[in-house]
């Protein structure tokens, strides 16, 4: 099998240049809108603040260790008080940029009434508590992301265990099984304290500054994953549903959502419908651009899989594993790894659930899948 990453796969960390389109006039637009938030932010300044005083919000830019460079937090000011959207993970710097951030922004403590999640992961989650032991304020988000929250970070989780388990059925050999369980328990320092959760119901008006927004479900990237939207300004608050120019990570976990390919197309059709002026993201730059990359992102998915039964029937049959390196190549990282191994296992589960692939076990205690005849 070539075991070079294929450059369509893209992964979760890193930019999808075929995606964008080069050539076409929509890489030059995407630019340009890199170009205009750039020429907001004070250079130098860590942690990156850009204020868009035209859409009632400022962004403020949390470093990440990974590829990803950083997480775009949002803060929005209302006539009652403060609130952050996705505020990242915890950590000594996040601490201190956020330390930073709120005497930048002239932001009291008192100041912050509620903080607003879009999904559980921890470069979004993980400092909601922080902020709520010294705030007081309440944490939002809904109730699936918050069960899945405490299915991955709560203190009853078993992921450490299931994860391996799960992997190993799927042909992932143990050098990299061995790995998984101290690469997991890594996470729980990110997203202590865990707060406490008030919830948000779907389509629901929901109050963030002075604007009313509506939630929209953008699951598949995570259980629960809400995007929200203002009508008015046609501002959609995005989370990791729809990103710029990196392809969102669909994963299929242990425990969790069944067909997360399925949904995540969902969630992509119905963030089309609605006129989106200009989408702010979890990473990356602001955007206007939202359909053509809807439409890129739908049609990139579809490739794949139809790339993954023609490697099925090529094959005969093949592990999950097999699929993960001939998509992905085998010279990733632990964390790169868990990304691309759950993405091949979504997009076999969405061509099982089609009809179009079936999964058998055999002797071997594996599971392996095969064009289905």
């Amino acid at each position: 099998m070539n075991t070079a990453p294929n450059e369509l796969s893209l992964l979760y960390t890193y930019p999808d240049y075929k995606l964008m389109m080069k050539g076409s006039g929509f890489e030059a637009t995407m630019q340009m809108e890199v170009a205009s938030t750039m020429n907001q932010e004070e250079k130098g300044q860590i942690p990156g603040i850009n204020h868009i005083e035209e859409h009632q919000l400022s962004q403020v830019k949390i470093t990440l260790s990974n590829p990803l460079r950083w997480v775009n937090s949002y803060v929005l000011r209302g006539d009652d008080g403060v609130t952050i959207l996705d505020p990242g993970p915890r950590t000594d710097s996040s601490e201190q940029e956020w330390q930073a951030a709120l005497e930048l922004l002239d932001i009291g403590i008192s100041d912050i009434v509620s903080v607003v999640l879009t999904h559980h992961h921890p470069d979004h989650y993980g400092l909601a508590g922080w902020f709520q032991e010294r705030t007081g304020a309440k944490v939002w988000m809904s109730e699936r992301a918050h069960r899945e929250a405490m299915l991955m970070w709560g203190p009853d989780s078993t992921m450490d265990s299931a994860l391996p388990s799960f992997f190993g059925l799927h042909g992932m050999p143990e050098s990299w099984l061995d790995q998984l369980p101290e690469h997991l328990n890594s996470f729980f320092s990110q997203v202590t304290p865990q707060p406490q959760v008030s919830y948000i119901g779907e389509d629901l008006p929901f109050r963030m500054g002075n604007r009313i927004w509506i939630p929209v479900q953008t699951a598949g990237h995570a259980p629960g994953h809400l995007s929200f939207f203002h009508a008015d300004s046609g501002i959609l608050l995005c989370g990791d549903a729809v990103l710029p120019q990196i392809s969102p990570n669909v994963s299929l976990l242990p425990g969790s959502d069944a067909g997360p390919l399925a949904l995540f197309l969902a969630g992509l059709r119905r963030l089309r419908e609605l006129h989106v002026r200009t989408a702010y993201p979890g990473h990356r730059h602001p955007f206007t651009h939202v359909r053509e990359r809807i439409e890129a992102l739908l049609v990139h998915h579809e490739e794949r899989l139809t790339a993954i039964a023609g490697m099925l029937g090529a094959a005969g049959r093949l592990t999950a594993f097999e699929v993960c390196t001939a998509l992905f190549g085998d010279k990733l990282g632990i964390h790169q790894l868990r990304f691309a191994m759950c993405e091949a296992l979504a997009h076999l589960a969405e061509l099982t659930d089609r009809g179009e692939a079936e999964m058998v076990d055999n002797e071997d205690g594996m599971c392996y899948f095969s064009v289905r005849k």
